[in-house]
């Protein structure tokens, strides 16, 4: 079960990028998440005159495991654990430190 979606504050808890906050951009499968400007690599990319793309050297962004994403908590200023429970026939997502619902 994912607990992150598009959108939602980050922050790496392990891994080279580590302590680095960002924006989940896309959900690749339940176990890989997209996060805007980390986990940047340089690919080498070969030039294709059918399409017009040019070749060189590319910094992109690749997935990272779930495992070492957690959300990031405004309130407090740190990572953070979900929940989930029914508010008004609605299921909620809260921080488990504060008890307080997810903005997203």
């Amino acid at each position: 079960m994912n607990r992150l979606k598009k959108g939602d504050e980050v922050i790496i808890i392990a891994g080279k990028d580590k302590g680095k906050k960002g924006t989940v951009s896309k959900l690749i499968d339940d176990s890989r998440v997209l996060v805007d400007g980390v986990n940047l690599v340089k690919k080498h990319t070969k030039s294709n005159p059918m399409t017009g793309a040019q070749g060189g050297i590319v910094t992109k962004e690749m997935p990272i495991h779930v495992s070492n994403v957690a959300l990031f908590n405004p309130e407090t200023q740190k990572a953070d654990r979900i929940g989930y429970r029914i508010e008004n026939d609605i299921k909620v997502r809260y921080f488990k430190s504060t008890d307080k619902a997810v903005n997203a």
